[in-house]
């Protein structure tokens, strides 16, 4: 498995610098850490990116499939065959209940 390089130093939004002087830090280590660079960077994911498409006649569905006939030594027979063009993604979408991001370094419950 590759490694991203959204975890080098400056990239990561939910880890602090390590200084004693940062403010962010209060003597809690469980507290929600916010770097300097990004202010607003929260460990909440409000929206994620939707795995459905709409097609041409605006039915929106994960796949979509069209029934063909296939004609073989005089026998007829359906199948579906999956359709994969002049699909639409549709977007952006946001969550009902914010989700806390998978990447976020803190112990939510410890047993």
């Amino acid at each position: 498995m590759g490694g991203s390089g959204s975890k080098s130093k400056g990239f990561w939004p939910f880890s602090g610098s390590g200084s004693s002087d940062d403010p962010t830090k209060d003597g809690n280590e469980q507290t929600l850490a916010r770097v300097r660079s990004f202010p607003g960077a929260t460990p909440f994911v409000f929206t994620r990116r939707s795995s459905m498409f709409f097609d041409e006649d605006g039915d929106l569905a994960h796949e979509f499939y069209e029934e063909t006939i296939v004609t073989r030594n005089g026998r007829k027979k359906a199948k579906l065959k999956k359709i994969q063009k002049n699909l639409t993604p549709q977007g952006i979408i946001k969550l009902d209940h914010p989700c806390i991001h998978v990447d976020f370094p803190v112990v939510i419950c410890e047993a």
